[in-house]
């Protein structure tokens, strides 16, 4: 439809810090790349997409969504565009870290964080409010853009839980239930007055 875009919105493939146990948190600083499982699901979502009609392909600048968008743009022979806002968290103290770690180790400020992330963000980094409206802003830039086309975004799993979660309102401090496998897919059909979230975490595509 003319007044809609529809955006299928991506996360990132694995990375090493992704695929150990427990994992650990990269944020915007740890600038891995995709290991070779990583790489292989960034071809599989690549493949869903390619007999899509696909008007642009945008990600985050850091490489590991950078290179998931590569895998999808070379079927649409079309160059990846980096967005500053679609950047990972800044999670501050806790980047290089698990969630098993924190809890057991900075115990006040986990639960804190848990509470209340936005009076309470990643200890010497972003809380969730100030992540949440840069990426509403950079995505509804970007689909007001692209009225009555399909574009692609890659980024990541704090970004895709804040943006769907601010589409289907739910609770910032309940947004980390909401399910971000690698490479899954989201689908959302943005309108200038509405946005609805047509697809969420689906994994159909990845081979298991």
């Amino acid at each position: 439809m003319p007044n809609d875009c529809l955006i299928y919105l991506v996360r990132h493939g694995a990375t090493a810090h992704n695929l150990l146990n427990p994992p650990r948190m990269q944020g915007r600083h740890i600038d891995e790349p995709l290991t070779e499982s990583g790489m292989a699901q960034a071809a599989q979502v690549g493949a869903a997409l390619a007999a899509k009609t696909i008007a642009a392909v945008y990600s985050s600048p850091l490489r590991r969504s950078m290179q998931t968008a590569e895998a999808v743009a070379k079927h649409h022979d079309l160059p990846v565009t980096a967005v500053e806002g679609l950047a990972e968290a800044d999670v501050g103290q806790w980047e290089d870290r698990s969630w098993v770690d924190i809890e057991a180790n900075d115990n006040a400020a986990y639960l804190a964080f848990r509470e209340d992330p936005v009076a309470n963000g990643y200890p010497g980094g972003e809380n969730l409010r100030q992540v949440t409206d840069r990426v509403v802003d950079a995505m509804n830039t970007l689909a007001a853009d692209h009225l009555g086309q399909h574009i692609v975004v890659s980024a990541h799993s704090v970004v895709n839980r804040l943006y769907l979660g601010e589409l289907l309102c739910v609770p910032i401090a309940l947004r980390r239930r909401l399910p971000q496998d690698n490479c899954n897919l989201n689908i959302i059909r943005w309108r200038t007055h509405k946005q609805s979230v047509v697809t969420v975490n689906a994994l159909n595509h990845l081979s298991r």
